[in-house]
C-alpha cells in the first residue's frame, strides 16, 4: 500500500476516534452545541473512507477504457464530502432551531469539555498532516479531508469557550445559537470544498507559478527549436497535464527534433512532478510569433 493510502487509513481511524470522544462530551453535558461538533464528526469518517476509496483507485494505472488514468476519481471524493457538509449543515440547523425553542440548562461536567478539547487537539495535529502531505503529493481528496477538519477545529474551539460561558452565565439559549454558528461555518466550507472539486472536473489550468516553470523550461531547454505556442495545461487529481506546438526549422531531421522534445519533457518533468507532457511539432512557416520565445 502506498504512502497516501496510509494517511487516508489513518484519517478513518482518527475520525472514529475523535467522534468516539465527542459523543462522549455531548452524553456528559447534553449541549446540543457539542452535539452539533460530534455529528460533524460522522461527516468526517464517511469522508475519510471516501477519501481512501479515491485514493485506492486514483493510483490505479491507466488501462484500455481509461487511457489517462483514474486520478479525476479524488475530486468526486471531495464533491462527496463538500455534500455530506451541507447535508451535515442542515441537521444541526434543525436541532439548533429545536433548541432555541425549548431551551434546556446545561449540566456543568467539566469533563466532557475537557474530552471534547482533547478531541480537538487530535483533529487539529491530524488536519496539520493531511493538507502539508495532500499539497506535497498533489492529493485533492487528502487536501479536501485536511480542510475539512480545519473546519471542525476552528468550530470547536468556538464551542468549546460558548459552552463554558453558557455554563457560567446560566444563558442557556446560547447553545442553540452557537449550534447554528457552527452550521453557517461547516456551510461555507462545504461551499468551497465543492466549487474547488468542480473545478478540477471542468480541467481548470494549473497555478500561474506551475505555468510559469513550463514556460521557463521550454525556453531554457529548447534550443534548436524556433517559438513554443498554444501552451495548455489541466490538472486532474496529483496530475499536470501539459500540451503544446513547437516550431522548429523546416529542415531539421525527426531525431534533433525529437532530442529537443525529450530535454524539454525531462526539464518540465523535473520541476513540475507527476506531470505529462505532449508536445506537437510544427515546421518554421506555422510559426504564431507569439507565445514562448526559445533562448
Amino acid at each position: 500500500m502506498t504512502m497516501t493510502g496510509k494517511i487516508a487509513i489513518g484519517s478513518i481511524l482518527v475520525g472514529l476516534a475523535v467522534l468516539g470522544l465527542k459523543f462522549l462530551a455531548y452524553w456528559w453535558t447534553g449541549s446540543i452545541a457539542l452535539y452539533s461538533d460530534a455529528l460533524e464528526s460522522i461527516i468526517n469518517v464517511v469522508a475519510a473512507v471516501a477519501a481512501f476509496a479515491a485514493v485506492s483507485l486514483s493510483a490505479k494505472p491507466a488501462d484500455r477504457d481509461h487511457p489517462y488514468g483514474h486520478h479525476k476519481v479524488e475530486y468526486f471524493a471531495a464533491v462527496l464530502e463538500g455534500a455530506l457538509i451541507l447535508l451535515a449543515a442542515v441537521s444541526i440547523f434543525r436541532e439548533a432551531w429545536l433548541g432555541y425553542l425549548n431551551p434546556r440548562p446545561l449540566e456543568a461536567d467539566w469533563r466532557g469539555l475537557a474530552v471534547n478539547a482533547l478531541a480537538s487537539v487530535i483533529n487539529a495535529t491530524w488536519c496539520w498532516i493531511l493538507i502539508g502531505y495532500g499539497r506535497r503529493h498533489r492529493s485533492p481528496a487528502l487536501v479536501a479531508d485536511g480542510k475539512h477538519l480545519f473546519t471542525d477545529v476552528v468550530s470547536s474551539i468556538g464551542v468549546l469557550a460558548g459552552v463554558i460561558l453558557a455554563i457560567a452565565t446560566g444563558w442557556s439559549v446560547l447553545d442553540p445559537l452557537l449550534a447554528a454558528l457552527v452550521a453557517v461555518n461547516i456551510l461555507w466550507s462545504g461551499w468551497q470544498l465543492v466549487m474547488e472539486s468542480v473545478g478540477g472536473l471542468m480541467d481548470a489550468a494549473a497555478s500561474p507559478d506551475i505555468v510559469e516553470k513550463i514556460r521557463k523550461a521550454v525556453s531554457l531547454q529548447g534550443e534548436g527549436a524556433i517559438e513554443a505556442h498554444d501552451l495548455r495545461t489541466r490538472h486532474a487529481g496529483r496530475v499536470t497535464f501539459v500540451d503544446f506546438h513547437l516550431v522548429v526549422p523546416g529542415t531539421m531531421t525527426v531525431a534533433v527534433a525529437h532530442e529537443i522534445c525529450d530535454r524539454i519533457e525531462d526539464a518540465i518533468e523535473a520541476d513540475v512532478p507527476d506531470s505529462v507532457v505532449t508536445i506537437h511539432i510544427e515546421p518554421e512557416e506555422k510559426a504564431k510569433h507569439q507565445g514562448i520565445v526559445v533562448l
